[in-house]
């Protein structure tokens, strides 16, 4: 048998590449051209903290840079830290630079221009040790800002960065100020599993000449305990002392809360808030999409209906992708994750007794698809400590919000991930990531935190018919999925189902042939599209590859999924389409030609199977539905239609995202597609940003057809 295909790299969004990377360049100089500019500046910086460990953890910086004065062209901002931070990933809207203390960030080729009045927002992710006050001073073409704007750092917590959302900001323990001295929770809000424990940091914000006793109170859920008090010493009281507040097992179904308030004389107290994780899964439906409606995404539903005929779809529910730290929070021009919940909160107020289920993508492993280049993520291979404290808690800390308790929270668990464990080890990447249990450790911790939460509902990837179709895949990938949903304390309970064909163009159904065809006496399996699969089209594979799950230890109870986003391969009525045929097939072939025969009656119309990269001749297939077929929860549009698979050619950017050649509609393939032409688009974007062209291709194509 011939050894499987693997697809790689099919993913998009912002994907970074080298999250610990950081060019160092040179301090850029005033342009002569700015010379006579009446200069003019103020600097809104302010942060959302942390902690990895003792007097340890990172921060998310959002800057606004005003320019007050005459209009430019172009700038760059410095500024110093004064206590040892660094800044740790490309960062966004600027390119940045650290020399030592002093940080520098110069303006794109789209935010140069700044009339006057005008400000552009920028930022990056850093790390602290100690503490991490805030710059000082800032500069814009070596003119000295203003501050007016605000530049309070807030106090460490779990939110990644600050939300567009009012409500995303959580409240911070006082941040010392001169004379001022004050208990710090580090960070100021957790969550806590029932029947577990979570660690948090009691510091002081300066060393005290002698030992500190912190007198710890709880009010609140009996439930959730944390001890009596903590004593703080000369030595410690600054990088703080760890804290284990525990969740005992109760009967009841809901999320229980508490504050906890440190208090000690002549010190100003600070408080924890403590949600509990409930894990009696007693109120969760069996399918959340039944009887429910999906919640449209507005960013997504602009973008629709500024294309002709594009209000014809614009209403249909599409996931959110969380694919990066950063995005949990958002920034001035995107929704993070609260911003969403609470959208979703209001279509559901809209909605009547009718429940609203709302889909998040979970796309952030450390060393994320490691056998391609344009889905790559922002963490490197050994980075599992941030994906934990930095991506997921604060996820989880979000979704647990009791405010979204009358939701369906439908999370989508890790694409690529665990199916590279099985079929690409011979990749350096992939093989670090098995032996260093990343994926596994990673998708588990995920699930422990998630899975509790009363209202959400985990289904994790499992690739597609293409990828793990062959035996040598199939039950491998099956057994490594279970070892993934037991590992850091989480439980095949937590697991609702799983997901298939999450954005790639696999056809549905393939109406006209099975993979028990024979043609003159020859399988079907034979010819050169199925390569010796055992599966022909998703249906098939995703009710088989339950089966599998259950028999390895899933419950019985799971569900599959099945992206339809852009698998409908209707007609081809707008150019390019692929070379094999431009008409759907409305009958098997009479050709007795096994190659010649699924040819020309598969309605897949891919070159190759392999080919996942803006496919020329793709349509929009079948809207998102509950319950269409056994076994299969839903039909659903996890990858939004119209953002774009990766770039056709290099196209330079601050968002670190690579180019992939099964992208270039010009390359001629490789073995993993069987040296065949990619059946790309021309001309698209990189990963991620809207492809007019595609979507344009996909409402044209779509089959069923749009009306």
């Amino acid at each position: 048998m011939k050894f499987p295909i693997r697809l790689t790299g099919r993913r998009k969004l912002a994907a970074f590449t080298g999250a610990s990377a950081l060019v160092v360049a040179s301090l850029v100089t005033l342009p002569a051209t700015l010379a006579h500019a009446a200069p003019g500046c103020d600097i809104s910086y302010t942060t959302s903290d942390w902690t990895e460990g003792p007097g340890t953890g990172g921060f998310t910086a959002a800057i606004v840079v005003k320019n007050t004065g005459d209009a430019i062209t172009s700038w760059s901002l410095k500024f110093a830290y004064s206590a040892g931070q660094t800044v740790t990933l490309p960062g966004w809207s600027a390119t940045w630079s650290q020399s030592g203390a002093n940080v520098t960030g110069t303006n794109l080729s789209y935010n140069g221009s700044l009339a006057t009045g005008a400000s552009t927002n920028i930022g990056f992710n850093g790390r602290w040790s100690g503490s991490n006050p805030k710059p000082t001073a800032f500069t814009l073409n070596g003119v000295t800002c203003t501050t007016g704007g605000g530049t309070t750092s807030p106090s460490p917590s779990t939110s990644a960065s600050p939300s567009p959302s009012p409500s995303a900001s959580p409240s911070a323990s006082p941040s010392p100020s001169s004379g001022t001295k004050s208990i710090i929770f580090a960070p100021t809000s957790t969550v806590v599993a029932e029947g577990a424990s979570s660690s948090v940091t009691v510091k002081l914000s300066s060393a005290p000449t002698a030992n500190v006793t912190v007198a710890l109170a709880r009010t609140g859920d009996t439930d959730i305990s944390a001890p009596t008090s903590v004593t703080l010493t000369p030595s410690n009281a600054v990088a703080g002392v760890a804290v284990a507040v525990a969740a005992a097992e109760d009967s009841d179904q809901t999320n229980g809360t508490a504050t906890i308030t440190a208090s000690s004389s002549g010190y100003t107290s600070a408080t924890l808030a403590v949600t509990e994780s409930d894990n009696d899964q007693v109120g969760k439906v069996d399918n959340p999409y039944s009887g429910s409606t999906g919640y449209v995404n507005p960013e997504w539903k602009a973008k629709a209906n500024a294309e002709p005929g594009g209000s014809r779809v614009s209403n249909t529910s599409t996931a959110v992708w969380l694919d990066r730290i950063a995005a949990i929070a958002g920034s001035s021009s995107s929704m993070g994750l609260r911003a969403h919940l609470d959208a979703a909160v209001a279509q559901d107020a809209a909605n009547g007794a009718t429940p609203l289920t709302v889909m998040f993508v979970i796309y952030d492993l450390p060393g994320r698809d490691c056998s391609a280049l344009a889905s790559n993520g922002e963490l490197g291979v050994d980075e599992l400590p941030r994906y934990k404290s930095e991506y997921i808690d604060p996820i989880a800390a979000i979704q647990a919000d009791s405010k979204y308790s009358a939701l369906r929270i439908v999370n989508i668990i890790e694409i690529d991930s665990i199916p590279n464990l099985v079929t690409n080890l011979n990749v350096a990447k992939c093989s670090t990531m098995n032996q260093n249990g990343g994926y596994v450790k990673g998708i588990g911790y995920a699930l422990s935190k998630l899975g509790p939460i009363a209202n959400t509902y985990n289904y994790i990837d499992s690739a597609h018919h293409g990828w793990i179709g062959w035996d040598t895949n199939f039950g491998p990938t099956a057994t490594k999925l279970k070892e993934a949903a037991t590992a850091e304390g989480s439980n095949v309970n937590y697991v609702h189902g799983f997901i298939t064909n999450t954005a790639n163009y696999s056809a549905l159904t393939e109406p006209y042939f099975t993979i028990n065809t024979s043609v003159n006496g020859t399988s079907v399996r034979q010819a050169k599209w199925v390569d010796w699969n055992f599966y022909v089209d998703e249906l098939t594979f995703a009710q088989a590859f339950r089966t599998q799950l259950v028999s390895v230890g899933f419950s019985s109870t799971i569900g599959m999924l099945i992206d339809t986003s852009r698998n409908g391969w209707g007609n081809c009525v707008q150019t390019p389409c692929q070379s094999i045929q431009t008409t759907r097939p409305t009958a098997a072939s009479t050709s007795t030609n096994v190659d010649t025969f699924v040819n020309q009656s598969r309605i897949d119309r891919r070159i190759h199977a392999g080919n996942w990269c803006n496919q020329a001749g793709a349509g929009m297939g079948e809207r998102p539905k509950a319950a269409p077929a056994a076994g299969i929860d839903a039909y659903v549009w996890v990858k939004p239609p119209g953002e774009s698979d990766g770039s056709s050619s290099l196209i330079p950017n601050d968002e670190g995202k690579g180019f992939d050649r099964m992208c270039d509609p010009t390359y001629t393939g490789n073995e993993r597609n069987g040296n065949s032409m990619t059946g790309s688009l021309p001309n698209a974007p990189i990963s991620g940003q809207w492809f007019s062209a595609q979507f344009q291709q996909l409402m044209a194509n779509a089959y069923p057809p749009l009306s």
